[in-house]
């Protein structure tokens, strides 16, 4: 083997395998830092802690110019359209909004500013997708006060906004609590007077939230001829990132509320942009697998003489391609334990600042990536093999 070596290795260019060693690295690098950082920064997305918490999306269907009375049907969801949202892979568990169909107005005494009140409306959804968790969430009939549930983005907007332009005092969030709203129920023929209490406020739910259970009641009462389907629904999914989301949604023209849609564009971004990544350094590879075959190639063309008569006096063409083959395995080789340092050292480099603003995000196992870093090196070792077998065999043939 030894002696092989000697005499085959003496046109080997060091130039050619250097360019090769490089441009096989810098490929198979790009590959698994791009594979890798797409597994590190996804979770920032979809985790419960990550940059968008939310696994409820809200959908409605959209509004053209002013819809009438009689358009309800055109904006509201029918059963069949609700089943085949369910039977979506993404939905988890569909509720609807269920609006209140009676007139209310709300009023609240308060030190300073005399009596203030407004026209108001009230909303409902099955209590599993309620995210604020409050002992008195609940209604029965004959019960004198409602609890109510306000967005959180309510109370800043009035402290901020309309407290401060109208002279009036600002409200802390666990003060409004102890506050009672005095409530005038009308429907057709039908007038009560009921207390309602805020018990919490959500940052999931855009809207004033009452009890199903109350919601149920008080329609039944003071609107119990007015039957309309949900304009609204609000569905659990599994991964607000699935980009299957936004392609129903485009398909079937429905609306998503507020940006609950940039889970999904973000995330689809992220995949395209490490997809294209890893398609250039998958090139790369390539163009650098295809350099090392045709150094080997002329490398076998240089010393076609010498091979030939190795192959005259007894050596099997598997001996005599053994030292090409063993050349481009431990380049193949080199490279992926260098690319792998690398890619630990930049991870590392790179999840020090990620960690900052996501510091309870998990960190994902390195082994797949270095999975498919050793198929790569597989795969291309043995392609190095069967061609430099292959060119030997030919010489092997024509000798004969």
């Amino acid at each position: 083997m030894n002696l092989v070596w000697k005499l085959l290795r003496q046109h080997i260019s060091l130039g050619q395998f250097i360019g090769f060693f490089f441009a096989n690295l810098i490929g198979m690098l790009i590959v698994l830092l791009s594979l890798q950082f797409y597994r590190d920064v996804l979770p920032a997305f979809t985790q419960d802690d990550g940059f968008i918490k939310n696994t409820y999306i809200v959908i409605s269907k959209p509004i053209v110019m002013l819809n009438t009375l009689s358009d309800n049907d055109e904006t509201g969801f029918t059963d069949d359209e609700i089943d085949e949202i369910s039977d979506q892979s993404f939905a988890r568990n569909v509720g609807r909004f269920t609006a209140s169909r009676y007139r209310i107005y709300a009023s609240l005494e308060m030190a300073g500013a005399g009596r203030i009140g407004t026209d108001l409306f009230f909303e409902s959804v099955p209590d599993e997708f309620v995210d604020v968790k409050a002992d008195d969430w609940k209604f029965e009939p004959g019960q004198e006060e409602v609890p109510i549930i306000l967005p959180r983005t309510y109370l800043a907007l009035y402290n901020f906004g309309f407290a401060q332009s109208q002279s009036l005092p600002k409200v802390a969030e666990g003060s409004v609590s102890l506050m009672s709203v005095n409530l005038r129920l009308r429907g057709e023929n039908v007038e009560q007077y009921m207390r309602g209490r805020v018990v919490g406020f959500s940052t999931r739910l855009n809207t004033i939230l009452v009890p199903e259970s109350y919601m149920k009641w008080s329609n039944s009462i003071f609107a119990p001829e007015e039957e309309v389907p949900p304009t609204r629904l609000i569905v659990e999914v599994g991964n607000p990132a699935d980009e299957k989301i936004a392609t129903f949604m485009e398909e079937k023209g429905y609306e998503l509320e507020d940006n609950q849609a940039d889970a999904g564009r973000a995330a689809y971004m992220l995949r395209i942009i490490a997809g294209v990544v890893m398609a250039v350094g998958l090139l790369i590879s390539a163009l650098s697998f295809y350099i090392l075959i045709l150094s080997i190639f002329l490398l076998v063309q240089k010393n076609t003489t010498k091979l030939e008569n190795l192959l005259l006096i007894g050596y099997s063409p598997a001996r005599v391609s053994l030292p090409y083959q063993l050349l481009a395995i431990g380049l193949n080789a080199l490279v992926l334990l260098i690319a792998a340092g690398l890619l630990m050292w930049l991870r590392d480099y790179y999840m020090l600042r990620l960690m900052v603003i996501a510091p309870d995000m998990e960190m994902p196992s390195l082994i797949p990536t270095f999975a498919v870093g050793a198929a790569l090196f597989a795969i291309v070792s043995v392609f190095n093999a069967i061609a430099v077998r292959s060119k030997v065999m030919r010489i092997w043939h024509r000798k004969d």
